[in-house]
């Protein structure tokens, strides 16, 4: 067990670990970062930074050096250094591969961030330290849903509806009300289907009440989307999608908007809170999470770009004049296709929000939930699983994992591979599904 005696609200005061705030300029690109962000803490001559297993770490062998933990006063400590190589205490603390990661996804993502065992574990962690007395949260994963549903089991809390106008009342009378220190959770955009919500316009309800705005962007990492830029106070991300990319990790992050007041108090509390939870990332995820940040952009833009292209084929296919055999016979199974580049309504905003694509995920219903279930089967190149992110092509019949979801939909994980190639692979399913209708 970590060394705790004299610590600060329950916590490890530990002042000589800081924010690692981005250590590179703001003029490079998150290319660059990816490969570079953690350079200034390489303590070996590794080109490829080594993989520490140990558990826990030697304190210093001069006793003038040796600081009791009730000596350190985090609270009074400006943020902003790294974990320096000799800092580390217990793993369950800090470690040299989730601080590199934490480094990493910091100059990402542009906000100090803490790491988890899973992105469940996240925002598990965000309640917490949050501590709602209701809860607006709409549509989303169910995982979440479930997390949430422990969570009011615990506390009581209210679970609400957030796309109920009636949530925004003043609901009083029944005994709640949402107001100060409670939280409105947006997923953008959204599991299964990849729709996005306005972050902006949830922003400024949650804040005219007083109520924090959390924003799982799983769906939409950077630099498709930036939530702190709309007025989001806490993103989370389940890590084990997209910053993993490789389906062999699960990660979740935690991220803390600096345009909050106490931003650093935010940080260090749930940093210490994390200790005790005990939600934390194991050695090898936080290497395997270092390895997959450095090809990061290249694979979610060309996912996103991908995923763009095939939508954007199918909806041509489901809106044409059946000028072609391809328009007719995804007409003859296909009811309807979900992804957020189709939002030509919401133009407007959705442009802004997601100025350099729209999400590597969609959703594709069929005219029958026998047809779903069978479409899998029917394909050569997305292996039929759950989870997304990584760079090979995934489809689920979502059915097997949410009973939530209507049993015609199946969610589409497009990954890195030529999308030509997907999308032939998609159609030719489709053709087996429309011959066996006939």
């Amino acid at each position: 067990m970590a060394h705790t005696n004299g610590a600060v609200n329950g916590n490890p005061n530990t002042s000589h670990l800081q924010i690692p705030d981005p250590p590179q300029p703001p003029t490079y690109s998150l290319a660059t970062l990816g490969v570079h962000a953690d350079d200034p803490i390489h303590d070996y001559s590794d080109v490829a930074p080594a993989l520490h297993v140990a558990t826990t770490f030697r304190y210093p062998s001069d006793p003038d050096q040796l600081n009791p933990v009730d000596d350190l006063d985090i609270p009074n400590r400006e943020p902003g250094s790294k974990v320096p190589g000799d800092a580390h205490i217990y793993s369950r603390l800090t470690a040299p591969n989730s601080s590199r990661l934490e480094l990493l996804l910091t100059s990402l993502i542009g906000a100090p961030c803490l790491t988890y065992s899973s992105g469940l574990a996240a925002f598990h962690a965000l309640l917490v330290y949050l501590h709602p007395k209701v809860v607006a949260i709409g549509a989303g994963y169910h995982g979440c849903h479930g997390v949430l549903a422990i969570y009011q089991r615990l506390t009581n809390c209210k679970i609400v509806d957030l796309f109920d106008e009636k949530s925004w009342d003043n609901n009083e009378g029944e005994g709640w009300k949402l107001g100060k220190g409670d939280v409105v959770h947006l997923e953008t955009p959204v599991n299964p289907t990849g729709r996005a919500f306005d972050i902006q316009h949830y922003a400024e309800l949650a804040h005219k009440r007083g109520a924090v705005l959390t924003i799982d962007a799983t769906f939409a990492p950077p630099p498709l989307q930036d939530p702190f830029k709309w007025g989001a106070d806490y993103v989370m991300h389940s890590g084990t999608k997209y910053f993993g990319g490789h389906s062999d990790m699960l990660c979740g992050v935690i991220a803390i908007g600096k345009n909050r007041e106490g931003w650093e108090k935010d940080y260090w509390t749930m940093f210490g809170e994390r200790l005790h939870l005990g939600a934390v990332m194991g050695s090898l995820e936080g290497w395997l999470g270092v390895r997959s940040l450095r090809t990061f952009e290249l694979r979610v833009m060309r996912q996103s770009q991908n995923a763009d292209k095939i939508v954007g084929f199918i909806d041509d296919c489901m809106t044409g004049v059946d000028a072609s055999e391809d328009d007719k016979v995804v007409k003859r199974v296909v009811a309807k296709v979900e992804h957020a580049s189709l939002q030509r309504d919401d133009a407007a905003w959705l442009k802004k929000q997601m100025p350099n694509g729209f999400g590597p995920v969609f959703s594709i219903s069929f005219k029958t939930a026998a047809q779903a279930r069978r479409f899998p089967s029917k394909l050569q190149l997305f292996h039929h699983a759950t989870s997304l992110g990584g760079v090979e092509s995934l489809i689920e019949w979502r059915r097997m994992s949410d009973n939530t979801v209507e049993p015609e939909l199946c969610r589409v994980s497009v990954g890195v591979e030529a999308w030509e190639d997907l999308r032939d692979d998609l159609l030719a399913g489709i053709k087996v599904l429309a011959d066996e209708a006939k």
